[in-house]
């Protein structure tokens, strides 16, 4: 009996590209089902009751929520082509930094951008003391893990390209190649990868995610 892999997910989001990326390194055919953010379907609801919000994967009927869990399950669930080490505390350390891009690199870079003007400056000074705290991690390598795509760059993408484009849209400055070398150069090697092509959303779609987000953060 064939499975059934669905992901409900919405242009533009980091979190649904995730999901995206992983299955296509793992090779899993899945049905794909846009979410509008702005109208949510009885479905998403259904299979995500608590948290309402897309990445939902969906395996033989059984819902899986949150992206790093949903890495994860698939990580464990399709063997081939592995996102997390196989040493136990390499993985420790895989998820700690996925945690770390998530909870704190992300979180202070939005609020770099979306921050008032006379809050702003305290805003950039902390998004770029993350991504110095990143910028030493990755040493000199390709990606996170080495020379090939793995967990914590997929975790990354936001730092990789949602960061740099919402600079241009905002005008706000983060990451540069002269301040953060390593890391403007793992981005560009992450950008260029053709699965993660394949994944990006378009400047179109980029804004109407900055504009979406602008506006929450205004309510």
């Amino acid at each position: 009996m064939a499975e059934e892999v669905k992901l409900f997910g919405t242009c533009g989001s980091p979190f649904s590209s995730r999901i995206q990326v992983a299955l296509k390194l793992k090779g899993i055919s899945y049905e794909y089902i846009e979410e509008d953010v702005t109208n949510k379907s009885p479905l998403l609801l259904k299979y995500n009751p608590i948290h309402k919000k897309v990445p939902v994967l969906l395996h033989n009927g059984k819902p899986i929520v949150e992206t790093s869990v949903i890495l994860e399950y698939i990580d464990e669930t399709w063997k081939a082509n592995p996102i997390l080490p196989e040493d136990p505390y390499d993985r420790a350390t895989a998820r700690f930094w996925a945690k770390y891009i998530d909870g704190k690199c992300a979180a202070a870079a939005m609020k770099a951008f979306w921050a008032e003007e006379k809050e702003r400056e305290k805003a950039v000074e902390e998004a770029c003391e993350c991504l110095k705290t990143l910028e030493g991690a990755l040493k000199d390598k390709k990606f996170a893990g080495g020379e090939t795509l793995g967990f914590v760059d997929i975790a990354a993408n936001f730092i990789a390209f949602w960061l740099r484009s919402f600079q241009e849209i905002s005008g706000v400055e983060l990451l540069t190649e002269e301040i953060f070398p390593d890391l403007f150069k793992w981005s560009e090697e992450y950008v260029e990868h053709p699965i993660i092509k394949e994944y990006l959303p378009s400047r179109d779609e980029l804004m109407f995610v900055f504009v979406h987000k602008r506006l929450q953060n205004l309510k």
